[in-house]
């Protein structure tokens, strides 16, 4: 495990050579150790095809390469860091709220569009995140960022789970994402909570949400 959690809004990654990490460029808060920190084009996605999922995402968080030898301390903004270990499994994660993640962890786009067919597409418009999400597959940690701190809600096989699209972190596991609609008649007079848009999640996994609805 490549973290250690340090508090609840900073984490140390130990860096050792021949491994890599990726993070959000300025979430490095200190290191100590031969360290070397350059900018990254692809974060980790395969070539020139990679490079256009990125430009296609209208993705606005740049990373950067870390290696070397020594040990990183990272955090972004004072938000809540949480680390999710993966194990061969893949995480979808909303691009902004990447802090760092293992450079053994192979990096993608994926169009949200492909599951829920228009409605997930409406989603990107709802949450102001995109049409697309990241997935980051393999063995590996990452550190996601969140306000107010991050719990895990399981999901299970005809129990889905219903979730804000604003606090919405990420997902993984065989889950299916869709965006479903709560309107009733107290939010057509103006009476409601205005939780009129939900982002749904059926199968079988683990969702992660952040106990605000604030964007990063």
């Amino acid at each position: 495990m490549p973290f250690r959690t340090l508090n609840s809004r900073m984490v140390e990654a130990q860096i050792v050579p021949g491994r890599r990490l990726f993070s959000q460029r300025g979430a490095m808060l200190a290191y100590k150790g031969d360290v070397s920190f350059t900018p990254s084009i692809t974060g980790g996605q395969g070539g020139v095809m990679g490079m256009i999922g990125r430009r296609i995402a209208n993705e606005a968080t740049p990373l950067m390469t870390v290696e070397g030898s020594g040990t990183v301390m990272f955090g972004h903004g004072g938000h809540h860091v949480q680390v999710i270990e993966l194990s061969g499994e893949t995480l979808y994660v909303e691009a902004d709220r990447l802090l760092a993640f293992d450079g053994t962890l192979q990096q993608g786009t994926m169009f949200m569009g492909s599951q829920g067919g228009v409605m997930g597409m409406v989603r990107g418009q709802v949450t102001g995140q995109g049409l697309f999400t990241t997935t980051l597959k393999g063995q590996g940690a990452v550190a996601v960022m969140a306000h107010g701190g991050v719990i895990e809600l399981p999901i299970r096989s005809g129990r889905p789970v219903h979730v804000d699209p604003q606090a919405y972190v990420a997902h993984r596991g065989d889950v299916r994402s869709k965006l479903s609609t709560a309107i009733g008649w107290r939010e057509m007079v103006g009476r409601g909570s205005g939780e009129a848009f939900q982002l749904e999640l059926s199968g079988e996994g683990t969702v992660y949400v952040q106990a605000s609805e604030e964007k990063l």
